[in-house]
């Protein structure tokens, strides 16, 4: 293993037992949420109110070192809300710009389907090309630039889907579930005795275990992690599987297979592994493509999810040895 993997690998350690004395369980969503990091990308949030989605992001930004925006997505939020907008100073008789939300390393974009597309619109440069144009002059955003967007799976009245090609951009579709029941009471513990996650996050309890601009210089390690011939082999055939799958009627574009082989690399190094294997990849490859598909409508009024879909892929195609 070389010493930039193991230096990665101490931060992730590091990382994971900070981010602990904040969040209770949902340690799946939190190894999602650090491998979306790790390979420079976005992530949407999907679970019901109160699973602790903008804690996550907060605990992270904390945690990393980074600085952190929130905005509350509304029906009636502009574009300009968002990137900002250049406003004519008396003083200095110009134009100067007044920056939005948008000029942070990581930014939640809370409830983004409450928005209608044109300002749903004004996040895809910036996620893409991590710039923002404002009146014709490109802005540069921090190389670390991260979306992390929030949805609720049950309540769609008075929503606006996400459009297909900005669902793409989002590497990673995290489910967060309600927690367990043994989590569910330490949370009521820690409330009763005045230690509510958020009280101990204002509170500066968690120690930033990475500086400003560190996290480019850990996120090094992650080219060390081997992946065999093979297992690219495996990515193409499950990506390329859900083109023809009969219950799938859009399948996963090309992107869907960069995202694949970037996040079973990093599942591999939060895993304190120096390769990756076949299981890393059917880890991944639910909150990788899920958000991608489309289902036929014929099988979903049966009842046939995406993830069901996704399962029925990984049954298909053959595992490597």
């Amino acid at each position: 293993m070389t010493p930039r993997l193991e230096r990665l690998q101490s931060v992730l350690e590091s990382a994971r037992a900070e981010i602990r004395k904040i969040i209770i369980g949902q340690q799946t969503a939190v190894d999602f949420t650090l491998i979306t990091i790790l390979c420079r990308q976005h992530a949407l949030l999907e679970g019901v109110p109160g699973v602790a989605k903008t804690l996550i992001a907060r605990t992270l930004a904390a945690v990393l070192g980074c600085e952190f925006n929130r905005i509350q997505f509304t029906p009636d939020l502009m574009p300009a809300d968002i990137t900002g907008t250049n406003v004519f100073n008396l003083q200095q008789n110009q134009f100067t710009l007044l920056r939005g939300p948008v000029f942070t390393t990581f930014l939640l974009a809370d409830e983004i389907n409450r928005a209608p597309a044109k300002t749903q619109s004004a996040l895809l440069q910036a996620m893409q090309e991590r710039a923002v144009t404002i009146d014709r002059e490109t802005h540069h955003l921090p190389p670390d630039f991260t979306v992390f967007a929030t949805q609720n799976p049950i309540e769609f009245e008075g929503t606006y889907p996400l459009p297909e090609a900005q669902k793409d951009r989002f590497m990673l579709k995290i489910s967060i579930p309600p927690p367990e029941a043994e989590d569910e009471l330490e949370l009521a513990r820690r409330m009763m005795s005045g230690e509510s996650p958020e009280r101990c996050l204002e509170r500066g309890d968690i120690q930033p275990v990475l500086g400003a601009n560190q996290l480019t210089d850990a996120r090094e390690g992650l080219a060390d992690v081997a992946m065999r011939s093979e297992l690219l082999d495996y990515v193409v055939n499950i990506v390329r599987k859900t083109r023809s799958l009969e219950s799938i009627l859009v399948g996963a574009g090309p992107r869907a297979t960069q995202s694949l082989v970037t996040a079973s690399r990093a599942q591999a190094a939060l895993a304190m592994r120096d390769f990756v294997t076949p299981d890393d990849v059917k880890r991944m490859a639910a909150p990788v493509l899920e958000h991608r598909l489309i289902i036929r409508p014929e099988f979903e009024i049966e009842g046939v999810t995406a993830r069901e879909a996704v399962a029925s892929v990984l049954e298909s195609v053959t595992v490597p040895s």
